[in-house]
């Protein structure tokens, strides 16, 4: 045997012994312990399809997130303008893409005007004019900055719900951008479905406001309430009977903090009433604005919501510093866990809607794997007959060529911890048969030249030589449409691009390379005359 052909036997051997490392923990139900502390552990990844689960689009409200920031604007120039000493009648959003500053007069609005150039570079000022008295200013989101701002949303929002996710416990999810405002989660074998929907798509806007006790919530009409103000509503579960009870509140529109200055949250239980509530810590800007605002509220009623609802009311007793908070209610555990984890994970940055939701049972999941499978076997026997049948002894030598491919394209899956779909497989059932095609093409070649009165060892280099560029040329064209589909296909489209993949790169390898060398170790054998073929 030439050294050329010991060296390719070797990297034959080489690769179905690593397709077997790695697919041993899929092979094998239980590992010893050795096996487990060094070597790969992880099983071949089963996609939604197979595993059942839950599969969501959601389309982020981006809008929401440049109005939300235009609020924010707003409520930074009302800050500065008062540490100012800057007098002013009104500062609001307007619209969807602007902030209103009404002035008492030139002067103000002059300086005004110098401020919001320094501070907002990227927002456009526009002309003031005159409005019953007073001076009107708007500074408005120009369209670039609102898709940047709309864009930044929608990236925050998938790490916001990858974090979810995560401290949520659900293992292999898959979760990624679609389009221009849309998501797509995907949750394998999830007990509770209802649940990790719930806690996906909630806002969680935590925000500290102020209760406006000089306002009789109770008979207010939404014509009364200050114009600064908004009447929200507090619920109250009796812990003996389950009632339900909504007090409104009339609170603050501005919010004194918010939850972007949480460094942590967790479950706790009251010791008293033996009921769970969320301790929260501040970061040090956090913890300094919780310290001033007590100091400066002592006697005041402090209302905690989120999005939207008022969770509790409790009354400030004395000023309190360190940075740590709790908010109480009527919570279950599972409650308050959820609650800790979005408060934990991060708000999100505008509202999401569910627009897709399919759950798929593990018993569904379990019946695509035993039809797969099945469809697969019988399309690898049709094809092992088939080839025995009219190329004889060496259609054997494509079949082993086809159960190497097989071998190697499950062992890569493995390795490089690819998630096998209902796609995924199909995609390998069709590699079944490309990598035969292959081979025929390479097996007419050689039948062309043994015709010619060739050599069985010369009509073996030149069926390979020849073939090479119309192999080559299928594969790459094959190998570009599944990048397209990868690129641009959303999950199970994915799964069968990925195996399309990995298979026309293995089957280059096994019909160009393996089958070779098998007819190479035959025809090395002295005496051979003829080709089975």
């Amino acid at each position: 045997m030439s050294k050329g052909l010991i060296w390719r036997v070797t990297l034959i051997l080489l690769f179905l012994l690593l397709s077997f490392f790695y697919l041993t923990p899929t092979l094998v139900s239980k590992l010893p312990d050795w096996w487990t502390g060094i070597f790969p552990k992880d099983k071949i990844h089963l996609g939604l399809d197979l595993q059942g689960g839950t599969h969501l689009v959601m389309e982020v409200e981006t809008q929401k997130a440049v109005e939300g920031a235009l609020d924010l604007i707003a409520t930074d120039l009302e800050d500065s303008l008062n540490a100012q000493n800057t007098r002013f009648k009104r500062i609001a959003r307007v619209g969807a893409d602007r902030v209103q500053l009404l002035m008492y007069d030139k002067a103000s609005a002059e300086i005004v005007q110098t401020f919001v150039k320094k501070k907002y570079p990227e927002l456009e000022l526009m002309p003031p004019f005159d409005e019953g008295g007073f001076v009107n200013i708007q500074i408005r989101m120009n369209e670039k900055e609102g898709e940047s701002r709309k864009d930044k949303a929608v990236q925050q929002a998938l790490e916001t719900i990858r974090n979810r996710i995560d401290q949520f416990g659900v293992s292999e999810p898959v979760i990624q951008r679609e389009g221009i405002d849309h998501i797509v989660v995907q949750l394998p074998g999830i007990k509770d479905p209802k649940r990790a929907i719930e806690l996906i798509g909630k806002t969680a806007r935590l925000e500290f406001k102020l209760v406006d006790e000089n306002v009789n919530a109770a008979a207010a009409l939404p014509s009364s309430i200050p114009e600064d103000d908004e009447l929200l509503m507090e619920k109250k579960v009796d812990p003996a009977t389950g009632a339900v009870t909504e007090i409104p509140l009339v609170v603050k529109k501005k919010a004194m903090i918010t939850g972007d200055l949480l460094t942590d949250a967790q479950v706790r239980i009251d010791s008293q009433f033996n009921q769970p509530y969320v301790a929260i810590e501040f970061n040090s800007t956090g913890a300094r604005l919780f310290d001033q605002v007590t100091a400066a509220n002592v006697g005041k009623r402090f209302a905690i919501v989120l999005d939207n609802n008022i969770h509790s009311a409790p009354v400030i007793r004395e000023r309190i510093s360190g940075g740590s908070a709790q908010i109480s209610g009527s919570f279950t555990d599972k409650e308050a866990a959820d609650l800790a984890i979005v408060l934990r994970a991060g708000s999100l940055p505008a509202p999401v809607k569910i627009i897709q939701n399919v759950t798929v049972g593990p018993s569904l999941g379990q019946d695509s794997i035993n039809k797969g499978l099945i469809a697969g076997l019988i399309g690898v026997a049709l094809v092992i007959i088939f080839m025995a049948i009219y190329y004889k002894l060496s259609g054997l030598v494509a079949n082993m060529g086809m159960v190497l491919n097989i071998i190697c394209l499950m062992g890569a899956l493995a390795a490089l911890g690819a998630t096998l779909t209902l796609p995924g497989i199909a995609a390998i059932v069709l590699l079944v048969g490309m990598s035969v095609d292959a081979n025929v093409l390479i097996f007419e070649r050689i039948r062309e030249e043994l015709r010619l009165g060739k050599t069985p060892k010369a009509g073996l280099d030149a069926g390979y030589d020849k073939a090479f560029l119309t192999i080559m040329d299928s594969h790459v064209t094959t190998l570009i449409t599944a990048a397209v589909l990868f690129q641009f296909g959303t999950g199970p489209v994915k799964g069968f691009a990925v195996s399309l993949s990995l298979g026309i790169i293995i089957n280059l390898f096994t019909s160009l390379l393996a089958t070779r060398v098998v007819f190479d170790i035959i025809l090395g054998r002295r005496g051979v005359k003829r080709l089975s073929i």
